[in-house]
């Protein structure tokens, strides 16, 4: 679903006492402080270039959240950015809401002035009232079949400090019933922009039998086909990238509890361009299943999960050092371990990137 970015209240933050008004905006917020403090640092990461749509610069590989802003608080500054491109698109969220519940696209700044006015009151921050996220709207997504959809992708981090995640490759695809209309006549159709299912299944197009999903390996067979394997790897490996590093922007600020876990819904939209987009992180993902291949998918995943948080013996234990055998791992596979990272790198005493490591697909993210 095309929502804002931005992660949920989950168990870890609820232990560390945070506040859900504060938590929903999480992700943005430490996403705009890592890459400040990369730039400060020197980083190559944080290397920026000019846009090529006018905007001023922007970072060339960090650049994989959508202009974000939280409102009343911010409104000020989205009326500033808005007038910049006043022919785009904006998408709007609720924050205390989820399931497609009360999100809707405004193109004019009177359309919001004319909401504000009639949810009683004006955007203020001073005025007490329910916080919206307000995100641009990607306008240009990739289209199978002529229609829009998104990426719903299952990540386990079992530590945050050192950064331990794996990402779950049973993901799965969820399109619109609704071919993708860019009209100002279907901009109040959530058939054609929302690809979550709780808003789909309502919908006269609504396929019980598939329940419109497709699995990842199916989208890329069909982008090896369309596009080729080199620039499909490219897809992957960027959709990798950004879940680290939005990661490890939140870790600083999350409560580290080695007794503990996390399973994230990462919402992922692909554009035109095979770039992805990082338009949502759930900590309480959804997992009813609606179809026989959805309920065998999350059966697994849940399984898995166990299987890799578990010593071998099925026994919780404090002292085990949570590194799972390869068996163990499942469907799972490693994102990033820092610890084997840092391990690796003292045994081998370098700092290259590129060089293979214990930590697999870890040691990329440095």
């Amino acid at each position: 679903m095309e929502m804002m970015t931005g992660i949920s209240i989950g168990p870890a933050c609820r232990r560390a006492g945070i506040s859900l008004a504060w938590i929903v905006d999480l992700l943005v917020k430490n996403i705009k402080r890592y890459r400040k403090d990369l730039e400060r640092d020197g980083n190559p990461l944080a290397e920026k270039a000019e846009s090529n749509n006018s905007s001023g610069t922007r970072y060339l590989y960090l650049d994989f959240v959508p202009t974000t802003f939280v409102l009343p608080a911010d409104y000020n500054m989205f009326v500033e950015e808005y007038r910049k491109f006043p022919l785009s698109t904006w998408i709007m969220k609720p924050c205390g809401k989820s399931q497609g519940a009360g999100i809707f696209l405004i193109n004019k700044l009177s359309k919001l002035k004319k909401w504000s006015r009639e949810a009683k009151g004006p955007f203020h921050p001073q005025i007490a009232k329910e916080s919206y996220v307000i995100s641009r709207y990607i306008d240009n997504p990739l289209l199978i079949g002529g229609k829009k959809f998104d990426l719903r992708l299952y990540v386990l981090v079992t530590s945050f400090r050192p950064l331990k995640a794996y990402l779950f490759k049973q993901g799965f695809c969820r399109f619109c019933t609704v071919k993708y209309d860019t009209s100002v006549t279907e901009l109040d159709n959530m058939y054609v922009h929302l690809t979550n299912v709780s808003v789909q299944k309502h919908g006269g197009e609504y396929n019980t039998l598939h329940g419109g999903k497709w699995s990842v390996q199916n989208l890329a067979l069909y982008l090896e086909g369309t596009r080729g394997k080199e620039v499909t790897d490219r897809l992957f490996g960027a959709i990798s990238w950004l879940i680290v590093h939005s990661l490890r922007a939140v870790a600083p600020v999350m409560a580290s509890d080695r007794h503990c876990f996390e399973c994230y819904g990462y919402d992922i939209i692909i554009d035109n361009a095979l770039k992805p987009w990082l338009v949502e992180v759930n900590a309480s993902p959804s997992l009813t299943s609606t179809t026989v291949n959805d309920r065998i998918l999350k059966y697994k995943l849940i399984d898995n999960i166990l299987s890799v948080v578990l010593p071998p013996d099925g026994v919780p234990d404090v002292r085990w050092n949570k590194i799972p055998s390869a068996d163990a791992l499942g469907n799972f596979e490693l994102l990033i371990d820092e610890e084997l990272v840092a391990l690796d790198e003292a045994q081998n005493n370098t700092t290259s990137h590129n060089k293979p490591s214990k930590a697999g697909a870890g040691s990329r993210w440095k």
